[in-house]
């Protein structure tokens, strides 16, 4: 067959064509590799910078190797000690039983969907030791979805219902470029009902109230107003949802991106030019988006047509009952939460690192803790006619104060580790707030309370 082309007035035949059509889905695989490369390298980064001593990665296929990142990582992920063989000197004999300690020890843990281990198919050491990019991108994109979409969608209470789901995976299942059949199978039942939850609550929590259709985790996300209005489900003071359509695809994703790493302290995986393209990366927006539901701040409820379940934080299941027995259940809860934060912000604290990551660090931190806040303050109202604190509440307050301590005490220490005069400015800026917050005791006469006013004053001025 022979076509003819009118520019050049030359014949192509349909093997020249299919050539080409060969040459641009291969473009097409390798620029969704690279952007992949780039979101997961990212997304590893965000948990090594909590190892102690911080950890990164520059060149994701050469970097893991050795398995002594990866099993870094996944400590990090799990909170567990693995076994490591460490030194400058490391064979290749080294770095295939540091990676097959790693795979073992995920082929160990139980997919919260499905129950049963994780299969790791067609992964083996050696592969990762050699850094072929598409079996390290198939390991880190298990990795994500166990330790970070699964985990995260099955403690939204509303999509457990989802685990038990017999629709056919294979409508919402995504493409594994160059992965065998066998493997791609395995994959996509590991990752539908994980994906199905992700993409449900998008829909109910964020989409559904702009009417806004997000159909997938590829071209729906691309003018940027999926990502604005997951920002808005969260913060709504940040986004004006009227002024986002009215700007340009690569407005909407940098503005979305930048406000939710500097307002609520989400890493930011992905650039503008990564979604803005005809076929964006589904797994690299999927990982993006599922660090928005540890931020999801409060209860939500669907609408009374029935379509959408009801979403909530992870931490505080909705309860049906009474006020008192859904603070009775919760605030067990929030202790836990906050112990666990307590220790988390003390290993940070101590992690090595520049001053600028240890200032991001800590605004990681407080942003967590300031949403928290507005979940914590309902919790500690006196239960008791006298105006107590019931047991549990008390311990909750506790462990409350002890978090803000040391948010403060770390806060301090950072603004005094500034170079030259910033560092005497930043511990004279916190002496001026604690003064502020100091109460002082209100006199019958008023000109005594303005002279303690005017003594504590000139106190600080000298100071």
């Amino acid at each position: 067959m022979l076509l003819l082309n009118t520019e050049g007035l030359s014949l192509i035949s349909s093997y020249d064509l299919f050539l080409r059509g060969g040459s641009i889905i291969q473009t097409l695989a390798n620029e969704q590799e690279a952007v992949q490369k780039r979101t997961f390298t990212k997304w590893i980064n965000s948990h090594l910078a909590k190892h102690k001593p911080p950890l990164e990665v520059n060149d994701l296929f050469e970097d893991i190797k050795d398995g002594v990142k990866l099993l870094a990582l996944l400590e990090v992920l799990s909170g567990q000690r693995l076994p490591c063989e460490q030194g400058r000197q490391l064979k290749r004999i080294h770095w295939v039983s540091n990676i097959g300690t790693a795979l073992k020890f995920l082929e160990g843990r139980k997919s919260v969907y499905r129950g049963s281990p994780i299969k790791l198919v067609n992964i083996h050491a050696t592969d990762i030791a050699d850094g072929r990019p598409s079996i390290v991108l198939g390991l880190i994109w298990t990795v994500i979805l166990y330790f970070q979409i699964e985990e995260l969608t099955s403690n939204l209470p509303a999509l457990q219902a989802l685990s038990n789901s017999n629709s056919s995976v294979e409508s919402i299942a995504s493409s594994e470029t160059g992965s065998p059949p066998m493997k791609r199978k395995v994959v996509n039942k590991f990752q539908g009902n994980a994906k199905k939850a992700l993409l449900r609550w998008v829909q109910c929590t964020a989409a559904k109230h702009h009417g806004i259709e997000v159909k997938d985790f590829g071209p729906s996300w691309r003018d940027g107003v999926a990502f604005q209005s997951v920002v808005h489900a969260i913060r709504p003071d940040l986004v004006d949802m009227e002024a986002v359509r009215r700007r340009s695809n690569r407005e909407n994703l940098e503005e979305a991106f930048s406000l939710a790493e500097n307002e609520l302290g989400i890493p930011r995986l992905l650039d503008p030019e990564d979604v803005d393209v005809d076929k964006p990366d589904e797994k690299s927006i999927m990982t993006y988006v599922a660090q928005f539901l540890k931020h999801y701040p409060n209860p939500h409820h669907s609408e009374t047509d029935g379509h959408c379940m009801c979403f909530c934080h992870p931490h505080f299941p909705q309860k049906s009952a009474s006020v008192s027995s859904f603070t009775e259940n919760n605030q067990i809860e929030l202790k836990v939460f906050l112990d666990q934060l307590e220790r988390d912000v003390l290993r940070a604290q101590g992690a090595e690192g520049n001053l600028t990551d240890k200032y991001q660090a800590f605004k990681s931190f407080r942003v967590q803790y300031e949403m928290k806040k507005k979940q914590t303050d309902p919790l500690l109202q006196p239960v008791h006619r006298d105006g107590k604190l019931s047991v549990d509440q008390a311990l909750v307050k506790q462990a409350w104060d002890r978090v803000s301590a040391r948010l403060l005490d770390w806060h301090i220490h950072l603004d005094k580790s500034l170079p030259g005069p910033l560092g005497v400015i930043g511990a004279w800026l916190h002496r001026a707030e604690m003064a502020l917050r100091e109460d002082i005791p209100i006199q019958h006469a008023h000109d005594e309370t303005a002279n303690v006013l005017h003594r504590k004053l000139e106190q600080h001025k000298v100071t």
